[in-house]
């Protein structure tokens, strides 16, 4: 887990690399490296030593016959598998995923990319062809940020990195407004920034003399009808368990201590269990959750029910108001674009309280709602995408007229013939895992730490999501398979605990000990380039219904102090 960054072009200097580097230093605090051919190319990387702490495993890398240069951000899981085949084809010189990855690439090419398991984002410069090719992974949990000026292409893992190469940080209306007016966090190629784009997850992208092409490489729809059709309801589940137990085995392939982040819900319990199982009944593993002292919201009590089978050491992260406008600043610095209110905050503790305990890889249980029809809005008529929120989140009112027309409704495919698995694969490439994913490597990298999650391993994704609908949903009860397994592991209080969909007080923090913070919110944005965006009176009087009582939801009270923020 690192930071990857890099200029092709005239534009390549030394000076702009290090201005890149320093500006998402904190990704890689462990080791700085460059590769410069002055007005060819230049890769940096930011390093957090995880898998072959030597020096020898420091990047930018370059293979034995020194034509290829890469620099890589992500993890290959099953980085010794491929080691092994590729052991009579390749002359391995350290123990490192980073080498098995370059190595596939000289021997493989392009088509290494099916036989990875991992997260990654990668750059390949080939001194040879004069030529860049860069890849992320299928579901783009690791990031690439893009944009081409003046014929020079610019990259990295952060979208500050390219601002501080001196590309104008200018918003992108367009997406902006869609936000405000939709709630969408922009399509898989947009950021919130004008001109610069990021890699879609499961595609790549090659530049050559000022040419750019993009491709995509990993076709979920295709691989989901790949999958055994004809599977009984105890065979998908066996299946499935077996595949669940390799992710999780997998992911605990580290030279750094590893622990879990945990809340009270289905999702946290069976990554728990699964994690105890393979950790042979050691319980010295430490687990990570947050509380606000609010019984409303909290989960402890189920977390605590939980820890209570396991004995794992449990580190409770107390989340308060008064810290809410510090953090708020902080973590949107390292965002970059609008973030998931405070849960992300009370989420971004957690790594913060990881790292001062000397915990540098967590893994999180995100991924199985979206796989196993979690959500209760996958079994009605409409296209709600928030769960818990009755009625519209958004209030397009308060926004100037000339703005509201800029947003674009966003139009999502239907590739698959059931409504319920369309509802399914939007949250799973456009709306929930795209945005929490985004949310989650920024929060763990500002504290330099690294967060994996074995239930988005492709092959446990494939498999759910093909499997028939009374295998996910059963006399009313969603995630029915998951819940079926978990019961040989937990009491039924924690297997058909109901679903929480607000786990912090954001509605009666921001109408009350935050009042003063989205005052001065509004304030900023009536004096920065975003004031345009509102009409001043319709805000402060949305503002003041909120104050008043009107919290059905706190989406778009939290909208305006992303602007704000951010813009």
């Amino acid at each position: 887990m690192c930071g990857i960054t890099g200029i092709v072009g005239q534009q390549a200097t030394a000076e702009k690399l290090a201005a890149m580097l320093r500006a998402q230093k904190h990704r890689g605090p462990d080791a700085t490296g460059e590769f410069v051919d002055s007005q060819t190319t230049a890769l940096g990387h930011n390093r957090l030593s995880i898998i072959d702490l030597s020096e020898c495993a420091n990047q930018p890398f370059t293979d034995y016959s020194g034509r290829y240069v890469m620099v890589f951000n992500g993890e290959i899981y099953n980085y010794l598998e491929l080691r092994d085949e590729l052991r009579d084809r390749y002359d391995f010189v350290t123990q490192s995923d980073t080498e098995v990855l370059l190595a596939a690439w000289t021997i493989f090419g392009k088509q290494m990319l099916p036989k990875l398991n991992g997260m990654f984002a990668l750059a390949i410069w080939d001194k040879e062809t004069q030529s860049l090719f860069a890849a992320r992974d299928r579901f783009g949990v690791k990031p690439f940020n893009y944009t081409v000026k003046d014929g020079n292409l610019y990259f990295s893992s952060e979208i500050k990195a390219i601002h501080a190469a001196g590309i104008p940080a200018l918003p992108d209306e367009k997406v902006w407004a869609s936000y405000l007016v939709y709630g969408d966090y922009g399509q898989p190629d947009e950021t919130f920034w004008k001109d610069i784009k990021q890699l879609p997850g499961g595609f790549w992208l090659e530049w050559q003399q000022g040419n750019l092409k993009t491709g995509q490489w990993y076709d979920f729809v295709a691989e989901v009808k790949k999958q055994p059709q004809n599977l009984s309801y105890e065979a998908s589940k066996s299946h499935y368990v077996a595949l669940l137990k390799d992710s999780i085995a997998l992911r605990f392939r580290a030279d750094v201590p590893v622990g879990f982040n945990i809340s009270g819900g289905l999702d946290s319990s069976v990554l728990l269990a699964m994690v105890n199982d393979f950790a042979h009944g050691h319980s010295h593993i430490n687990a990570y959750t947050f509380y606000t002292g609010n019984p409303d919201y909290d989960e402890l009590p189920w977390v605590e029910m939980m820890i209570a089978h396991t004995e794992n050491p449990l580190q409770k992260v107390l989340l308060q108001p008064d810290e809410i406008s510090a953090l708020a600043e902080n973590i949107s610095f390292h965002e970059d674009e609008p973030f998931g209110g405070i849960p992300t905050l009370a989420y971004a503790k957690l790594f913060q309280r990881a790292r001062r305990d000397g915990v540098k890889v967590l893994l999180d249980g995100q991924g199985m709602d979206e796989q196993w029809a979690g959500y209760d809005y996958y079994v009605k008529s409409d296209d709600v995408t928030i769960q818990g929120v009755a009625g519209s989140p958004y209030k397009p009112e308060v926004l100037s007229e000339a703005f509201f027309r800029l947003a674009e409704k966003p139009v999502y495919p239907k590739p698959f013939d059931d409504d319920m698995r369309n509802k399914q694969y939007r949250d799973l490439f456009y709306t929930k895992i795209p945005r929490a994913l985004r949310f989650n490597d920024r929060v763990s990298m500002a504290y330099g730490t690294e967060l994996r999650e074995p239930f988005l391993d492709y092959r446990l994704v494939e498999f759910a999501f093909s499997r028939p609908v009374d295998f996910k949903i059963r006399d009313g009860v969603r995630k029915w398979l998951l819940r079926d397994l978990a019961a040989e592991y937990l009491s039924d209080a924690l297997v058909f605990a109901p679903k929480r969909p607000l786990q912090t007080p954001q509605r009666e923090w921001l109408a009350n000990d935050l009042k003063p913070f989205v005052d001065i919110c509004l304030g900023k944005i009536a004096q920065s380039p975003a004031g345009s965006w509102f009409d001043r009176d319709r805000l402060q009087k949305a503002w003041q219904q909120y104050q008043d009582g009107d919290q059905a939801s706190s989406f778009h009270v939290w909208q305006w102090v992303s602007v704000a923020l951010c813009v």
